[in-house]
């Protein structure tokens, strides 16, 4: 864990206070209050599972938090986005900025590192340095599967989390002990497989689920109780009253990224391609794989949030100042910006992956 900062004796009070309750539980206790103090966790997205990830571990009384998130707050997040308020969105603040400022409010202790940036094979590694944990709160897999090459590589603890509609799942990654993602889901979904936030919703309840298990997870993690992990892959659908958890057994030694060691994301060859094209105020995305899309099922998910055309080869998408062209191949323009990190953005959320 990190260094522990030195606390001033008027400070004495007002800590032990705080976290009476917490230190009052006894698998935590006052020395597990110092590991949480002296911890140092990135936070991978700040949207909906983000956010409360990032306000219970302040509560907690984590030391340092990195959050690291590409996007700016919405109207359509506030539903779901708890750290979040409607100046936020009106001012279309960075997310990871407008958290920084609402965990300053809740706890003036914690150091936040607010990064405004898009995660990828150039940065993910210089991100988790120093980092005694990851915990996913990413909306697509081409970051999960990049975070989980860098933490494989680099030996670092992360929680895959994800949650659309009333469903989620989650699972800790504890790197030459348990399977990485990897492991578990071999390949990359095809673009537009997947459905997303945007175009499947997303309730409350599932994000507080799945999200209170990852940082149960975490906190575990940080006051070294590891033997109390839960060792699974969590499936929750609240609307249907169903939870199950898969076991999991030892690392697969044929899989690509813990047994071979062959970290593809990291691989800029091998990554997503994205390019602004000049002159036009648009940007070219293509999925790391090529992928077959069902244009008409992604036409007709589309439908309720905007005005879609289609035709035989492409699906056209207008949101707000935004037109999202796409194609069979998974390949999209997107017109109305020449910000990468901006079109990544729009990608991950009306097609997928």
């Amino acid at each position: 864990m990190g260094r522990v900062g030195l606390v001033r004796p008027d400070q004495d009070q007002k800590v032990n206070d705080r976290y009476s309750r917490q230190t009052l539980f006894p698998e935590i206790g006052k020395a597990g209050q110092e590991e949480l103090r002296a911890a140092k966790v990135m936070l991978v997205g700040c949207g909906a599972l983000g956010a409360s990830h990032a306000e219970m571990l302040a509560r907690a009384g984590v030391g340092t938090l990195r959050i690291v998130d590409r996007d700016f707050v919405e109207f359509t997040n506030l539903q779901r986005q708890t750290l979040f308020k409607e100046s936020d969105a009106a001012e279309r603040l960075p997310k990871a900025i407008a958290a920084k400022t609402r965990i300053a409010e809740i706890n003036s202790d914690v150091n936040v590192e607010a990064i405004v940036a898009d995660i990828n094979n150039s940065n993910v590694e210089q991100l988790i340095d120093a980092c005694d944990l990851v915990i996913d709160g990413s909306d697509n897999f081409q970051v999960r599967y990049l975070v989980n090459d860098a933490c494989v590589k680099n030996d670092v603890i992360w929680i895959y989390g994800a949650a659309v509609s009333s469903y989620g799942t989650t699972m800790t990654i504890r790197p030459g002990v348990t399977p990485c993602l990897r492991c578990i889901f071999d390949d990359i979904p095809d673009a537009g497989s997947s459905p997303t936030c945007d175009t499947a919703g997303v309730i409350m309840p599932i994000i507080a689920t799945v999200s209170a298990t990852q940082v149960t997870e975490a906190i575990k993690v940080l006051v070294g109780d590891l033997d109390s992990l839960h060792g699974s892959l969590m499936q929750f659908d609240v609307w249907a009253n169903d939870r199950q958890r898969i076991k999991l057994g030892p690392p697969n030694p044929d899989c690509k990224c813990c047994g071979k060691r062959e970290f593809e994301f990291l691989n800029a060859e091998s990554q997503e391609f994205a390019a602004v094209l000049c002159g036009r105020n648009a940007v070219q995305i293509a999925p790391a794989a090529a992928a077959k899309l069902d244009l008409p099922d992604l036409a007709l998910r589309l439908s309720s949030l905007g005005d879609v055309r289609e035709n035989v080869y492409l699906v056209r998408f207008i949101s707000g100042e935004n037109e999202l062209t796409v194609f069979s191949d998974g390949r999209a323009i997107i017109k109305g910006t020449d910000d990468i990190s901006v079109a990544r953005s729009l990608y991950a959320r009306f097609v997928g992956v």
